[in-house]
């Protein structure tokens, strides 16, 4: 399962709109059959508490991107709650003052298993192994994680999770409680939106993550003797 559900078609055509020719060369690297030895998933989650369990996880988007930006494809699902999980309080308050984002994560709901077991056979289906990317990493991946081996019995991550906010940490200089977005140069950020909503979350986020990527790469290149 290659394609995103709901919100997908319009995601893809926002990055195309901000890289020109993004999809296009995604195309072509395919078609030419590049080797790659990794891909990395940018993950957004969104959920009703701290930790999965006792609370759930709402809505989870992904977007499948290479070294050089090239957005392959994405896949998100909103899913049903856990049975006997409550919203916790704080969690719940914040809610109510996202009513866009809230509607968006509440449609066209999933069982878990069914959610999962696609989300499984979607990375699965990617040319490379995948890479887990998110900002923070510790919060996101405890949720997919937790989902993965609850409902699909297995983690095509293994424990491959890359945080982007230390990756930060290390480009900066800087303390990681330091390292946040408004620390970051804006030249790291593409004009992509970031509305709570967990695919536009994600795409941004990858975004964000892969120019990162090639600055630090391309400094590397530069101080090799």
């Amino acid at each position: 399962m290659v394609e995103a559900l709901g919100r997908c078609g319009i995601q893809l055509k926002r990055q195309a709109e901000h890289e020109p020719g993004g999809m296009q060369k995604a195309a072509a690297s395919k078609e030419m059959n590049q080797p790659m030895s990794e891909i990395y998933i940018s993950t957004d989650v969104e959920s009703d508490g701290p930790i999965p369990g006792p609370h759930s996880m709402l809505s989870f988007g992904s977007a499948a991107y290479t070294a050089d930006k090239q957005l392959l494809s994405t896949f998100s699902a909103n899913l049903h709650t856990l049975p006997g999980a409550e919203a916790h309080p704080d969690t719940a308050a914040w809610w109510k003052t996202q009513p866009e984002a809230w509607a968006a994560c509440r449609t066209d709901l999933q069982d878990p298993a069914h959610a999962m077991k696609n989300y499984v056979g979607w990375l699965k289906g990617l040319p490379a192994r995948p890479v887990f990317v998110a900002y923070p990493a510790g919060f996101d991946f405890l949720f997919v994680y937790w989902y993965l081996m609850r409902f699909a019995g297995e983690s095509p991550f293994s424990h491959s999770a890359l945080d982007v906010k230390t990756f930060a940490m290390a480009m900066l200089g800087l303390d990681y409680r330091d390292s946040t977005k408004r620390a970051m140069p804006r030249r790291w950020f593409d004009k992509l939106p970031h509305t709570h909503v967990a695919l536009d979350d994600a795409i941004e986020q990858g975004a964000l993550f892969c120019n990162m990527l090639a600055e630090n790469r391309a400094a590397a290149r530069r101080e090799k003797p």
